[in-house]
């Protein structure tokens, strides 16, 4: 088995992630190499490609023609996913049908047949393509199933009876309407194999995320909600190579050890801003990319991910992205030039 540090690993990512290096590439492929881009904060998924990108410009054209989809996806948070790559993610999250599970009938007093029914009561709903904003769906889905006991859960800004219904590839998010949000009938019409759909999602998450253990993937998938067995059987049926990573077996796309074996570490020092894909998809608990002594300055109450400083790879600091003025909070020495150089670009893209 080869060998690499945690800081060729690091420096892969970062290179594959075209943080070392922006990239000229659509906001939609840049969406596709990130295996999705958490969308909970616009804003943050917007500033998470711009700073990947060489244009100027955001998430929204790619949006508003369709390209990328805002909808539930990994962990039950919003993210926007390549259209014709999102049906994959869904059937993923659908495969551990949470909502059959007791603590989530308990929690939210619905059981499978009650979201079997909200969902062909939002697909009849949603058939001739309007926009409806939740509470017009709520209304459509009580007056269709007479569930006026879920009326709240349906409407409540979580989305937790919604969620299902996306996995199932039901609805999405449409445009908005003022400030409120709208669902739409989704441009998928219908969700591939689990099978197919894990070979998809696992070989993205590796192009941009390896190497990788299955833990690490189930964490990133549904904090753990998939069953062992089944995260098991999708790494071993993916054919994948074997790399040591400081005595951590982990798995990588063939096509890639030879990359990922020539990578130098990585000396920069980058900005990423909050819910960035590259701290939420490596995971705030791992120790070689989140200091564990700062690890609440960077995963907040409320599941808060704060913006970051990076140096050699790793979370060396955090920094204010609504005030890019203001001084970072450094958890180490970090090269002073550099960070300065960073701030004034990430100072530019803000403006």
């Amino acid at each position: 088995m080869e060998t690499v540090t945690w800081a060729q690993a690091l420096a892969w990512r970062m290179r594959r992630q075209h943080i070392e290096a922006a990239a000229d590439a659509p906001a939609v492929e840049i969406a596709r190499r990130l295996a999705g881009v958490q969308a909970q904060v616009m804003s943050a998924a917007d500033l998470a490609v711009r700073i990947r990108r060489r244009a100027p410009e955001g998430v929204a054209p790619a949006i508003a023609d369709g390209s990328l989809a805002k909808t539930w996806a990994m962990r039950g948070t919003l993210h926007l996913l390549p259209a014709d790559d999102a049906p994959a993610y869904l059937a993923l999250c659908a495969a551990a049908r949470t909502w059959e599970k007791k603590s989530w009938q308990k929690n939210f007093g619905a059981t499978p047949d009650d979201v079997d029914a909200l969902a062909d009561a939002a697909r009849t709903a949603l058939a001739d393509g309007t926009p409806l904003t939740r509470e017009e769906l709520t209304a459509a889905i009580v007056a269709e199933t007479g569930s006026s006991h879920l009326a709240d859960v349906l409407g409540s800004g979580w989305g937790t009876l919604l969620k299902p219904l996306a996995w199932k590839g039901v609805l999405c998010h449409g445009p908005s309407r003022g400030t409120r949000v709208t669902f739409v009938r989704p441009p998928w019409t219908s969700l591939p194999p689990v099978e197919d759909a894990a070979r998809t999602v696992l070989r993205a998450f590796l192009s941009a995320h390896g190497p990788a253990t299955p833990d690490t993937f189930d964490a990133w998938l549904l904090r753990k909600a998939s069953r062992k067995k089944d995260v098991r059987a999708w790494f071993e049926a993916a054919d994948l190579a074997q790399v040591d990573v400081e005595g951590t077996p982990m798995s990588v796309l063939p096509d890639h050890l030879d990359e990922l074996l020539a990578t130098p570490p990585s000396t920069s020092v980058r900005l990423l801003g909050p819910f960035d894909q590259y701290v939420l998809a490596g995971g705030t608990g791992s120790p070689h990319l989140v200091p564990p002594a700062h690890r609440t300055a960077v995963s907040r109450p409320a599941g808060w991910i704060s913006p970051v400083v990076l140096h050699q790879g790793h979370v060396a600091g955090t920094w204010d992205a609504t005030t890019p003025e203001a001084t970072p909070t450094l958890f180490e020495d970090v090269p002073s030039q550099a960070l300065t150089h960073e701030l004034e670009r990430l100072r530019t893209l803000l403006s």
